[in-house]
């Protein structure tokens, strides 16, 4: 398991059409797309930057864990997601570690895209995402 490089940040908020007059349209970061996660249940819009990306997430219900997320702790910083080149093995080896994990098996988004979440209390208050992009 070998991690490559930070693939996004995401950010939780109220409205996604409402933060996008800042990320888009004040910072000009370009919007690249918006997708619903079912399974997550959130709108996510996708703004490219360098090599990564910033997204920005908005619970599509209201008994989500991002919805709970945001009545706990209102807009802000959600989490970090880490590229890595075998999802498989990085789960093995952060639970090997002792560390909590959210994902015991990675999901898989319709791109193929599989990824699992770390515990918070595991990374030091961080929620933490690894992604396995397809084809790695």
């Amino acid at each position: 398991m070998t991690p490559i490089k930070i693939n996004h940040v995401a950010i939780v908020v109220e409205d996604v059409r409402e933060a996008l007059t800042f990320w888009r349209d004040a910072l000009g970061l370009p919007l690249q797309h918006t997708e619903i996660n079912d399974a997550e249940a959130v709108e996510i819009a996708f703004l490219p930057i360098g090599e990564g990306e910033i997204e920005l997430i908005q619970p599509t219900t209201d008994d989500s864990g991002v919805a709970k997320y945001l009545a706990k702790k209102g807009a802000g910083l959600h989490h970090l997601c880490i590229e890595v080149d075998d999802i498989t093995a990085a789960l093995a080896r952060i639970t090997d570690s002792g560390a909590e994990l959210i994902n015991e098996t990675p999901r898989t988004r319709p791109d193929g895209t599989r990824y699992a979440f770390v515990h918070p209390k595991s990374t030091g208050g961080v929620l933490l995402e690894l992604y396995q992009l397809p084809g790695a």
